[in-house]
């Protein structure tokens, strides 16, 4: 048996005459010809009560035609259904007439109403094979199902095979070779090929049992038919505030589980689940209102279900996400220094997935989300956040110098105390160390590492110098003035070149100005 919605009954039927085929070919006894002629009788059976079944089904659909008002849509699904039923019964009548020439054949009834010839195996063999009636059965059955398929725009399986097509012999050596009629026909008693014509006519009652529900599902296509009902709840907001009101309608809404909805969104198409179609999209920033942050969006909802459409615009506002930026200094940030910032959106979550840009500086994205490197070029700083290739806003810093380093002269590792002096001749070594802001060093290390690359030392005696060397490095040796140096002299130092290395260990000149690159040293 094959096609849909067969009974436990016809399932049975069906195992039965496999069984039995192969008990055929292993013995011929008359309990075994009796066997099939139950079977015979029983599909038979299985035949008529599936004729019914269709019959009414039939008449169900023409039932539901004529309540819905005989729409033309529906009257052509009552015509195909009718028509379906006219193969049906041609093509059982047709194998009917193969069933009597078999009978007639062999030698039709006798008295007792038993066929005489139920044992005969050439008479039927000679009318199906050679007379070729079996490649007639097969022609008309297999034309059954094309018709059907053409009528109704279904796929049916075949009903004859030849041996190679066959499912279940295709793969047996002996079989395969066989056509359609010696196949079913040849070494075979007449109640088995009686009993193989029936079972190929509960396959034509089956195919129209398939294509008739399929037809009564298309009845009344056209409406909708809700049988889903819930309860469902549009709150103004799924977030409220402690002590602010809460705001929702509360309505029933009903849903088909019959109709095939396509849901769309701006001419998308979204998933459906059920009933309920999944909307999913970035939200676009917009225009904020000043007052309240939000921007008005709108989006057209359209459910397309059978013939009818339904079309909304859908209301949303969307809400101007907080940037939040943590650093040791927001207010203001230093030229040409790394400063390093998380930038964070909160209401993102998990969606955040930040890219940075900068006006008036570079920005440079860090190693996890948010983390930023700012480096200014510019009085002021514009750092703009966008998430998933759409814009989510910018802040502007002010941008402050960075703060000259303290140049401090150590002679033997010691700060020299410039109010009272050294003894004379003075020392004969001494080292300048730039000192970075103390402010500065805690808020940028990596940017406050300062050296003096170049600097003139001059021992000068009243208004006039005496000696003079030029000293490139932070360490000098003094042994040449100090010979020369005396009580009253002083050693006066012009800083002429200070270097800090940035974040990236790139060295920068760093201006110093006249008034704090000169550091006097008297020598008492």
């Amino acid at each position: 048996m094959a096609g849909a919605k067969e009974t436990p009954r016809q399932k049975m039927i069906g195992l039965m005459y496999l069984v039995l085929m192969a008990m055929l070919a292993l013995n011929v006894s008359s309990a075994v010809l009796d066997k099939f002629i139950f079977l015979n009788d029983s599909l038979e059976s299985s035949v008529k009560q599936t004729k019914d079944i269709n019959s009414n089904t039939v008449q169900r659909i023409q039932s539901a035609v004529e309540e819905a008002g005989s729409r033309e849509k529906d009257m052509a699904v009552l015509d195909k259904a009718k028509k379906v039923r006219e193969l049906a019964a041609g093509a059982i009548e047709y194998t009917e007439s193969i069933k009597k020439e078999i009978i007639d054949a062999t030698g039709g009834y006798d008295a007792d109403g038993d066929l005489k010839g139920k044992k005969d195996t050439e008479k039927m063999a000679n009318l199906m094979i050679n007379k070729g009636k079996g490649e007639e059965l097969k022609s008309n059955l297999n034309k059954f199902v094309a018709d059907l398929e053409s009528l109704t725009g279904m796929d049916f399986e075949d009903i004859a095979f030849d041996g190679k097509d066959h499912p279940t012999f295709k793969d047996v050596e002996e079989h395969a070779k066989k056509d359609f009629a010696t196949l079913n026909f040849d070494q075979s008693p007449t109640v088995a090929g009686l009993a193989t014509i029936t079972q190929f006519q509960t396959e034509v009652m089956s195919r129209a049992n398939r294509a008739l529900e399929a037809l009564a599902q298309q009845v009344g296509a056209g409406d909708l038919k809700f049988d889903l009902v819930s309860v469902r709840v549009v709150p103004k907001s799924s977030i409220v505030a402690a002590g602010a009101v809460y705001e929702a309608d509360l309505f029933l809404a009903a849903s088909s589980s019959a109709g095939n909805a396509s849901m769309y969104v701006d001419g998308n198409e979204i998933p459906v689940e059920g009933s309920n179609g999944k909307v999913k999209f970035r939200a676009k920033p917009g225009n904020y209102d000043k007052k309240t942050g939000l921007a008005r969006k709108t989006y057209i909802g359209k459910i397309e279900m059978n013939d009818s459409a339904f079309v909304d615009t859908i209301e949303y506002f969307v809400a101007q996400p907080v940037i939040q930026v943590t650093a040791q200094a927001v207010q203001a940030l230093y030229l040409q220094c790394g400063n390093e910032l998380d930038v964070q959106v909160p209401a993102l979550g998990a969606e955040y997935n930040p890219q940075f840009s900068a006006r008036g500086g570079t920005a440079i994205a860090g190693n996890k989300p948010g983390l930023v490197t700012v480096v200014p070029t510019a009085a002021e700083v514009t750092l703009s956040v966008s998430s998933g290739g759409d814009a989510i806003g910018s802040r502007t810093f002010k941008v402050k110098r960075v703060p000259k380093p303290e140049i401090v002269a150590k002679s033997r590792g010691r700060a020299v105390n410039l109010k009272q002096g050294v003894p004379a001749p003075g020392p004969t070594s001494l080292e300048l160390d730039a000192i970075a802001d103390e402010d500065f060093r805690a808020m940028l290390p990596k940017d406050a590492r300062y050296r003096v690359s170049e600097w003139r030392i001059t021992l000068a005696r009243g208004s006039r110098p005496v000696d003079q060397q030029v000293v490139r490095g932070s360490n000098a040796s003094l042994s040449g003035i100090a010979q020369k140096a005396r009580a009253g002299d002083r050693l006066v130092i012009e800083v002429t070149k200070v270097q800090r290395m940035n974040f990236r260990n790139a060295v920068l000149d760093v201006p110093m100005g006249s008034g704090s690159s000169i550091i006097t040293i008297p020598i008492n």
